[in-house]
């Protein structure tokens, strides 16, 4: 059990379970090969049926895999805002920050350098209040790899990690399929060698015993119905960052100065549709959390 660890092994699991929503920044090495206007049109004809028909009420679907070395998951989504919107929303570094601090182990996200070579300078960190001193950083390199009048693609990428992990990219494409909607897919994966997979091991035995995720399995092969391990922790913050987005579009309507309040609000409300996944802090704590990492956040960049 976790408290019968020695205290820098149960540290390193708690800093697990801050790597393993950070693993929802990371992209498949090929993604930027694949990224094309007519490669998304042509998924989102693919998942017609999918997109019409699933589990999450909204035009969703979640995918996840697992290898020896790698976590790799996908989300695929319509969503209802105008590329125009949507372009000038998620193709720019600064509000990246808007977007990753909605998630319960981000704790600080700044957006350093200049236009030619962009970095989110992202710490990560428990669910719960954390001085930053207590959180692991991480710098990703932002990269727009294309943007066009009706589509973009983007990759943010950082080399190593702590425990042995490594290649922790993001990459995000969208797409007009009207005037009024746009398809967005976001794929993410990070590598992980024997540190990483004994720290894994621990976390899924401990603090992620008993956690699922969104994908149905077959009769037998699990108690709950639903894929668990490290799929179903690829699956919750996959999930997790999808509704982020989400948020951060939905309050562009607002206000600036109402703006932060209503993605804390509209995120935390989301999460709550999928409660036996996503549920982890009462919505009292979570605000409390997020204001206050908001406010340090704005302070610091003062």
């Amino acid at each position: 059990m976790l408290r019968q660890m020695p205290a820098t092994a149960a540290r390193l699991v708690r800093l697990l379970c801050a790597l393993l929503a950070m693993a929802a920044f990371a992209c498949a090495a090929d993604a930027s090969a694949q990224g094309t206007p007519d490669n998304l049109r042509a998924k989102y004809a693919a998942l017609g049926e999918q997109l019409k028909n699933n589990s999450f009420h909204r035009p969703l679907v979640l995918e996840s895999a697992e290898s020896p070395n790698n976590l790799k998951g996908d989300v695929y989504a319509v969503i209802d805002y105008p590329f125009a919107a949507v372009n000038t929303a998620l193709n720019n570094p600064a509000h990246w920050c808007d977007v990753l601090i909605l998630h319960l182990n981000i704790k600080y996200c700044k957006a350093l350098g200049d236009a030619s070579a962009p970095v989110l300078s992202v710490n990560l960190g428990k669910k719960d209040p954390q001085e930053l001193k207590d959180t692991y950083h991480v710098d990703f390199k932002y990269r727009n790899e294309t943007s066009t009048a009706d589509y973009f693609s983007i990759v943010l990428g950082a080399a190593s990690g702590p425990l042995n992990t490594s290649n922790y990219r993001i990459h995000l494409e969208a797409v007009a399929i009207d005037a009024s909607h746009s398809f967005l897919h976001l794929t993410y994966s990070y590598d992980y060698g024997f540190a990483g997979k004994m720290a894994m091991k621990a976390y899924l035995a401990t603090t992620g015993s008993g956690k699922i995720g969104f994908t149905r399995i077959g009769a037998g092969e699990g108690k709950s119905g639903y894929v668990s391990g490290v799929r179903g922790v690829v699956e919750r913050n996959t999930m997790r960052y999808y509704l982020a987005i989400d948020a951060y579009l939905s309050a562009m309507s607002a206000a600036p100065s109402e703006q932060f309040e209503k993605r804390i609000q509209t995120w935390f409300s989301n999460t709550e549709r999928y409660p036996q996944q996503l549920h982890e802090l009462e919505r009292g704590a979570y605000l409390d959390t997020k204001r206050a990492e908001f406010q340090r956040q704005n302070a610091a960049e003062r």
